[in-house]
């Protein structure tokens, strides 16, 4: 089984390209702007990205996020976000190794548990996130899209 390491300062032009390729969602761009969004993460103690490799390129990425809480006897809450395997890669279990590297972080930082959504239209992308853990139906997704901006 692959295995998830921390994602480092270096590893943003993978990442980047890992995006690409994954057709997730478009990256931020221009580059000097990717670098800047990629050092405040990095800087941060509540966001952990996580990435696993296959000769010695980055396959799948995921983003914990953590919160604290005033809820839940102080426990945090836990977002994952951002999750997303090469297609050439699909299937070897990199996109595994980083969700649970993920889950594990979140239940070392003392969450209460990990919320995550998904606007994939593929079953195999839902039997995935539930095979990782995750159960479906106990919340309900809400999305506010940001205004338009004035012309």
């Amino acid at each position: 089984m692959p295995t998830a390491r921390p994602a480092r300062e270096a590893d943003l032009p993978a990442l980047l390209e890992l995006f690409r390729v994954s057709e997730v969602s478009a990256a931020a761009d221009p580059l000097e702007r990717a670098a800047d969004i990629w050092r405040q993460i990095l800087s941060r103690d509540d966001l952990a990205v996580l990435v696993s490799e296959e000769a010695d390129r980055i396959v799948a990425t995921c983003m914990l996020i953590t919160a604290p809480n005033l809820l839940r006897a102080g426990q945090r809450h836990g977002f994952l976000e951002n999750v997303a395997t090469h297609p050439e890669y699909q299937g070897r279990g990199h996109g595994r190794a980083v969700v649970a590297a993920a889950l594990q972080a979140a239940w070392t930082m003392d969450c209460h548990h990990v919320l995550m959504q998904s606007g994939r239209k593929d079953p195999r992308v839902h039997r995935f996130y539930e095979g990782c853990g995750f159960v479906p139906g106990l919340r309900v997704g809400y999305v506010a899209h940001r205004p338009a901006r004035p012309a």
